[in-house]
């Protein structure tokens, strides 16, 4: 790995001359500046990761492809980065480890992590084959930020070992994030389509406008003059520029755009690398107004700086357009961009300022006593809240005592009112605020809460429908009791406590009828009893609290079963099954669970439903045999191809085409309408739970909760992973209600995986905390809530029954059987 000096760049450079080693190996990286998440010795620390001879960083034991262990490097200031080199530790006899691939995250304020994506979308950076030659690996695009992390990749466990150099040069320019219009199609006719996105863009994307992030517009890559050539390999016409059309952005004619910078600074003048093919309707700007905000937390100056630009209609090169910006100060820009022809194309955009030295971002003096009056409210409601919340919890605890000493039940009914008002009350307030922490609960003390998720829940015992009169109806109030009374409006067979989503083995429990899984026996089971010394073990796929689910082959199954067997022809291969196991230690409760969830999986016969195929439970330990496919589950089977092209065709490339895609969501539709059928609520919905054979043949599962690999797809309540927020439906989250109507949420969630192959998880610039913050914009419908943005792969059509499906009210969602209607005709037969 090679190191150099680092001299000062100017960020419109070239990425391919912005390639200086930043200090790893030569120590001008402080030992301070590299941390890890983990060591194996106090030999092989994150400070070794820049050392020469056998040194090298190791994370701790054997690194399993589910791990994320990172080595985190400090630049000290926001850097262009756009080299990075890796080598292995060759320590002879005592050490021979390397890493075959990694992936980049990084941030460019320490709290906000982005996962860098090349100009394919794919993650996964090619490492090193061997432990002593070094591997460098140009970043397309390059990357602007502060902290870098490193993460290794395997597919086998195995020990891995790193030495790292970066290159690149300081980010002078200082801007660290703008905000624009999404990029449009230009379908000219007699031409290719070019696609004017930022397709690089890292911040968020939101009712067809970008902000928080940069992308193309800062990747050092300056277009061409015609607009439908890319100096990039693999990528659509129009790709290097970002443009839009006049008449698409309404009567304004104008776009408007912000930028953000990482301190106040004194500009001295903006250039603009702009198309001017006027042949076909594309020109520079006319003209461009700015405005000034000194500090993020003030308001814009009155007066803008306005430049007219000199139109050319005889030079149809693209050019950079100067903007003298008169040493204005600042530390936020508005401009807007006048349209001079049908379309306006960007593909840099760079800044020439320095840093005000007069100022370090002080605090608004002006704003000071109304900041402090601010806290000084919020204080006092925070006060009055948790007041309310103490009165809550004790006037229930007594009006639950209420009885007349003869066993008189006449004061219930009022009993029963007030803690109903109260508890809406309570769920107003509560939702109000979106605070977490407020430790919201308004049920009577004998009901267990220790290990609830502190959002507004339902409590956990359904309702039957001689008690409260079921489904959605309106109970008696007078037959209610107290407990009951929070059980007003929901359906008998929801699950309401979303703590135990999770069963003993760790995988997903259906929410079914209650009727249907009342005292079982062993005699109550039709599976049929398999020997369990032909169950030989292959992998752990994941665990739970009483139990594991296992990989495993079954000799001898597909005979066991005999005709009719649902398993496909193997060929002669081994029988792949998933084999949930009960551990020794579990107790008497969870063996009844255990059974109880055989019996529900006994229920299910249909084609893309995994099948319970037999059970080990004449001795312990106990054991339920299921169907398991050979390609896996469908987020890790996407996620590793691209969709069919020429490319991917002549490159060997795995890939799968569009037809497929809709394939398998019809496929997962017609699972889904089955379990509804049956007014089974799956709960956890997801392509992680979609398992898949090789002929694509779908069915749908219930461990993948249990699975190590998808930990980071549930919110973790007390160190378990418990809640699937981002596939759930706001009164899931708010409520604790999982209805057929949450499932088809969960549904077309799935369908937006499935159309991004599965190449970023569901609101993934979003942290839990926020996600669970936009359920309450669904709940409060004041149209601020965030929805996912449309796949580029997925048709209108498609994406406007993914919006039907995210409808905040309930009775505007599709039915799994109009979901299958609708998906049916678009699948060539």
């Amino acid at each position: 790995l090679h190191t150099g000096l680092l001299p000062s760049f100017p960020p419109s450079l070239l990425p391919s001359h912005c390639r200086y080693a930043l200090g790893m190996q030569d120590g001008r990286i402080a030992d301070d500046d590299i941390t890890a998440s983990s060591q194996w010795y106090e030999t092989t620390g994150p400070q070794y990761a820049r050392s020469e001879g056998d040194g090298a960083w190791c994370p701790e034991g054997q690194l399993e492809p589910s791990d994320s262990q990172y080595l985190q490097v400090d630049l000290g200031r926001l850097t262009f980065l756009t080299v990075v080199g890796t080598q292995g530790r060759y320590a002879r006899s005592n050490g021979n480890e390397f890493a075959r691939a990694y992936r980049l995250n990084y941030s460019r304020d320490g709290l906000l992590w982005k996962s860098w994506r090349n100009r394919q979308g794919n993650t996964v950076m090619e490492g090193n084959k061997n432990a002593y030659a070094s591997v460098i690996n140009d970043l397309h695009p390059p990357i602007i930020t502060r902290l870098i992390r490193l993460i290794p990749v395997t597919y086998l466990s195995t020990t891995v070992c790193m030495r790292v150099e970066l290159y690149g040069c300081p980010w002078d320019d200082g801007l660290i994030s703008y905000a624009a219009p999404e990029g449009q199609l230009m379908m000219p006719p007699g031409y290719p389509i070019a696609s004017l996105n930022d397709s690089t863009y890292d911040g968020a994307h939101e009712r067809r406008r970008l902000f928080g992030g940069l992308g193309q517009l800062t990747d050092g890559v300056v277009g061409l003059d015609d607009f439908l050539l890319t100096r990039q390999y693999h990528v659509w016409p129009g790709y290097d520029y970002l443009g839009w059309r006049n008449d698409s952005l309404g009567t304004q004619g104008y776009v408007e755009m912000e930028f953000v910078f990482d301190r106040q600074r004194n500009f001295t003048s903006m250039k603009v690398h702009s198309n001017n093919m006027f042949s076909r309707g594309v020109k520079i700007f006319s003209s461009v107004s700015c405005w000034f905000k000194p500090r993020l937390i003030a308001g814009w100056e009155a007066e803008p700086v306005a430049f007219k630009t000199v139109l050319d209609d005889r030079n149809p090169s693209a050019r950079y357009v100067t903007v003298p910006l008169n040493r204005r100060t600042a530390k936020s820009l508005r401009c807007r961009f006048y349209f001079a022809d049908i379309w306006m194309m960007f593909s840099e955009i760079s800044f020439q300022s320095a840093v005000n030295a007069s100022t370090s971002d002080p605090p608004d003096e002006a704003n000071t006593p109304i900041l402090i009056g601010c806290l000084v409210t919020i204080i006092l409601l925070l006060v009055i809240v948790i007041f309310l919340i103490l009165w809550c919890q004790y006037v229930c605890k007594v009006l639950e005592k209420v009885r007349s000493p003869s066993g008189d039940k006449r004061l219930l009914p009022v009993s029963c009112s007030v803690i109903k008002y109260l508890t809406l009350f309570c769920f107003r307030l509560h939702v109000g605020s979106l605070t977490r922490s407020s430790q919201f609960d308004c049920r009577p003390a004998a009901t267990p809460s220790s290990s609830r998720p502190r959002l507004c829940l339902e409590t956990e015992t359904p309702l039957s429908s001689s008690a409260c009169g079921g489904g959605y109806a309106e109970p008696d109030i007078t037959q209610c009791t107290p407990h009951q009374c929070f059980h007003s409006n929901a359906p008998h067979y929801a699950e309401t406590d979303i703590v135990r989503l999770q069963g003993v083995t760790g995988s997903n429990m259906y929410a079914v009828p209650a009727l249907t899984v009342d005292s079982l026996t062993r005699k109550d089971i039709s599976a049929a009893e398999f020997p369990r010394q032909q169950l030989i073990f292959r992998e752990k796929l994941g665990e739970g609290q009483f139990g594991e689910v296992h990989l495993c082959e079954a000799e001898g199954l597909p005979e066991f079963l005999g005709e009719g067997s649902p398993l496909p022809d193997r060929d002669g291969h081994p029988v792949l099954v998933a084999v949930k196991q009960l551990r020794a230690d579990a107790t008497s409760q969870a063996r009844n669970d255990f059974l109880k969830e055989i019996k529900i999986m006994s229920r299910l016969n249909d084609p893309n439903i995994i099948r319970l195929l037999c059970v080990c439970v004449s001795s312990d330990p106990l054991c339920m045999v299921t169907e398991y496919m050979e390609n896996g589950d469908l987020n890790m089977f996407l996620s590793q191809r691209e969709i069919e092209s020429t490319l991917t065709h002549a490159n060997n490339i795995p890939s799968v085409s569009l037809s497929d895609l809709l394939h398998m969501s019809v496929q997962i539709s017609s699972g889904m309408k089955y379990l509804a059928s049956l007014n089974f609520v799956h709960r956890d919905l997801a392509t992680r739970n979609c398992l898949l054979d090789r002929r694509l043949t779908i069915k749908i599962a219930d461990f993948g909760m249990s699975r190590n690999l998808y930990s980071s797809d549930y919110y973790r309540i007390q160190g378990r992973a418990v809640l699937p927020i981002r596939w759930m439906a706001w009164e899931s989250i708010l409520l604790g209600k999982f209805t057929t109507a949450s499932d088809v949420w969960a549904f077309g969630v799935t369908l937006w995986e499935i159309f991004t192959l599965c190449k970023e998880q569901p609101y993934s610039l979003l942290s839990d905390e926020q996600v669970i913050e936009n359920t309450g914009e669904f709940f409060r419908n004041q149209g601020r809530q965030i929805f996912l943005y449309a796949p580029p792969l997925c048709p209108p059509s498609l994406f406007e029954l993914m919006m039907r499906c995210w409808s905040r009210d309930i009775p505007n969602r599709p039915s799994f059987e109009g979901l299958y209607q609708a998906l049916r005709p678009h699948v060539n037969q």
